[in-house]
């Protein structure tokens, strides 16, 4: 009587989430100070002082029923409203509110958009590895299947080539994730034109749209000026998914949006299916005291010092030890060559000196770590001794 495939899911969290319980238990036995946790992706900087305020004053000037109350099932129009000019004064496009739907964070707008366009059985998603691993949880949970187009380990750009074979009439979306979780790497705009191109041809070939899912967490996370292509601006069928949980320090707090354009094939009768999904999964009626910050604070930026200081000092450091390194774009991940040729035990012999890595498996890169950077500076300079010693491994 008990859903065999949810029963897995709950007994099996993913390898991201155990390394992360292995670590707050092993800091309960041996003292948090001594455990090196690079295991989540958890913004280590808190979040701007303007979104600090907006919830003092939203909270002491007005009725609690109305901020604590439903707002409608896509979100308040004022906080729809405000992300649509967002948008339109950032990257010179034309949205509207009737275009967003605010959802609990990115994994329900990916949810949301996901079962929108699983139109049977034998719907067919394609990630690029490396990817984040939810995404074959969240496609099979509509009852489609993920394919996955292998990692290009010499730029992490995207292999087209090998991207063309997995695309047929079955394939509904490219899911990407520019700036990448776990590479730090950023699409850039020649990959993006190409890929555009590339997806026009297949859709005129097939007699659908092919679209892309853009999952875009870490947009705001970019170093040295690196250009972030705003991928509906090349490529009419893009749906958007954004969560403000990396921007604004606010990952427990469950806020973001899909954002449906206009130029999207059939935009009505998609953004009407990503609503009917989000109801379906009861993602209805997003947080309204975080849809009250949003509306005020969809513009505010992120503080990256920290970020930027972690990432020099790790990247320097593992690459004068040796390491072979994916230097970061943006995000707050080093993706690493494990220097065993093998990351899965790689991971697991640096548990032993209490440094937790995760292992690219997950990601869909095998040979690969990931470490995430968005902890505190000391940890990164106390466990560096640690990985000068697991070089030799």
């Amino acid at each position: 009587m008990i859903n065999k495939k949810y029963l897995h899911l709950g007994t099996e969290r993913s390898s991201i989430r155990e390394l992360f319980e292995y670590g707050k238990m092993k800091a309960e036995i041996i003292g948090s100070e001594n455990v090196f946790d690079f295991s989540l992706g958890n913004p280590s900087t808190p979040p701007p002082a303007k979104v600090m305020r907006a919830f003092d004053e939203i909270l002491s000037e007005n009725d609690p029923m109305a901020i604590h109350g439903y707002t409608s099932a896509q979100g308040s129009i004022k906080a729809r409203t405000a992300i649509a000019n967002s948008i339109n004064k950032r990257f010179g496009i034309n949205a509207s509110a009737d275009e967003i739907y605010i959802s609990c964070g990115a994994a329900a707008a990916l949810c949301s958009v996901i079962g929108a366009l699983s139109e049977n059985s034998d719907s067919e998603f394609v990630a690029i590895a490396p990817y984040f691993p939810e995404y074959k949880v969240f496609v099979e949970g509509q009852g489609a299947t993920l394919k996955v187009v292998d990692a290009d380990t010499e730029d992490f750009q995207i292999d087209l080539e090998k991207l063309s074979l997995l695309l047929n009439e079955k394939t509904s979306a490219v899911i990407i994730n520019s700036p990448n979780n776990p590479s730090g790497r950023v699409y850039s705009e020649k990959t993006i034109k190409n890929l555009s191109k590339l997806l026009k041809e297949r859709s005129k070939e097939i007699g659908h749209p092919i679209y892309i899912i853009s999952d875009e967490p870490y947009r705001e996370l970019v170093y040295d000026d690196v250009f972030v292509p705003y991928i509906p601006n090349y490529y009419d069928d893009t749906i958007i998914c954004y969560s403000y949980s990396k921007s604004l320090s606010l990952p427990g707090e469950r806020i973001g949006y899909v954002y449906v354009p206009s130029s999207v094939s059939q935009s009505k009768s998609v953004y009407a299916a990503v609503a009917g999904a989000a109801r379906s999964m009861g993602y209805v009626c997003a947080p309204s005291l975080l849809q009250e910050v949003i509306a005020r604070c969809c513009d505010t930026e992120p503080n990256l010092d920290d970020y930027k200081t972690n990432r020099e000092l790790l990247y320097n450091a593992l690459t004068e030890y040796g390491y072979d390194c994916v230097k970061p774009d943006g995000a707050f991940y080093l993706f690493v060559k494990a220097p065993c040729g093998d990351a899965k035990r790689f991971s697991e012999i640096a548990k032993e000196k209490n440094i937790l890595v995760v292992s690219g498996d997950s990601f869909g890169v095998k040979e690969y770590v990931r470490i995430s950077y968005c902890v505190n500076t000391d940890m990164i300079k106390r466990a560096l001794p640690y990985f000068k010693e697991l070089i030799n491994c």
